[in-house]
């Protein structure tokens, strides 16, 4: 791998912005991330993840701020930041009509890797990413698993000590997901600095930290224990019918912090577990049916929704 000054942070932003005319996609994001990290920004679509990282790679300019990536300002020194990251955005920017071993070697070629470095780390990308037996198939021809293991071996091949993973597993089955997330375990193992966006909870979960992002704005920064330290209060589960009747039962009353729906389920946050039985009187007072009610450990979506109903209601002054 390209060693970056070990002194230095691999990545650190200050009021970093980007504007496209009235819109704000990046607004003044502040942030380190340490080296050896697995760092990870998690938000919903159009919170401005793949903005951000467009800018970190320098394929876009801020409209304000600064940020550094291995040591390098990405406004003054893009061409140094280049040798030292791998960026892997979301869409699949490969050649459809080359074979697996051709997309790797055209990439290494555009990196001017050594030509007597190509062969071995060709072989030691096929092999940790599980596409030796393919790499005489048209990457058209790939599913989307190993087209997404193929494009990471692309962001390798130039040894990157930085990369950067724009959703590198949207779309993808659970296990193609589970195989792509080994990889970069073992990667970061290896001593690479990994920084991934994503919209799952249980990747974010991997982490060694999240940062949550939501309307261009990082919310919070911090260990996927720490975040959910940040909740206060308990999650009550309550799998219940109708579920909007025991929404909207569950949110009229007045010691109910945050009500949710959590796929099958709501998810409700109580000062403490004495208020259980409460809910359950208000539930049943308004016609619905309980099946299942039980406190759990907070989640790290639990904490996301919190976070964001309390930045909605700063902005709102109420």
């Amino acid at each position: 791998m390209i060693s970056a000054d070990p002194l230095t942070l691999p990545i650190s932003t200050d009021r970093l912005t980007r504007r496209f005319d009235t819109v704000t996609a990046v607004d003044a994001v502040s942030f380190e991330v340490q080296r050896g990290e697995i760092f990870g920004l998690l938000g919903p679509d159009g919170a401005g993840k793949t903005t951000l990282f467009r800018m970190l790679s320098t394929v876009l300019q801020p409209t304000s701020g600064t940020a550094h990536v291995a040591g390098r300002d990405i406004r003054s020194g893009a061409e140094a930041v280049k040798a030292h990251i791998g960026y892997m955005p979301q869409a699949f920017s490969l050649w459809g009509d080359l074979t697996v071993l051709e997309n790797l070697r055209f990439i290494a070629d555009a990196y001017d890797v050594p030509r007597t470095a190509i062969a071995p780390r060709l072989d030691r990308l096929l092999g940790f990413s599980r596409l030796g037996p393919f790499r005489n198939r048209r990457a058209e021809y790939l599913s989307g698993g190993m087209k997404q293991k193929l494009a990471l071996a692309a962001t390798l091949i130039h040894e990157p000590a930085i990369l950067l993973l724009d959703e590198p597993t949207t779309g993808v089955d659970p296990v193609s997901r589970r195989e792509f997330w080994q990889i970069l375990t073992e990667l970061n193992m290896q001593g690479m600095t990994v920084v991934v966006a994503t919209p799952y909870m249980d990747e974010a979960e991997r982490c060694t930290r999240v940062a949550f992002f939501h309307h261009g704005r990082v919310l919070a920064v911090d260990t996927p224990a720490g975040m959910k330290a940040r909740l206060t209060g308990v999650v009550i589960e309550v799998n219940a019918s109708p579920r909007r009747a025991a929404l909207a039962a569950a949110r009229a009353l007045p010691d109910v912090q945050q009500a949710t729906v959590f796929g099958h389920t709501l998810h409700v946050v109580v000062p403490d577990d004495g208020h259980h039985a409460v809910l359950l009187r208000a539930l049943q007072a308004a016609g619905v049916t309980v099946e299942r009610s039980g406190v759990i450990a907070a989640s790290l979506e639990d904490v996301f929704v919190s976070l964001m109903g309390r930045k909605v209601r700063d902005e709102s002054g109420t």
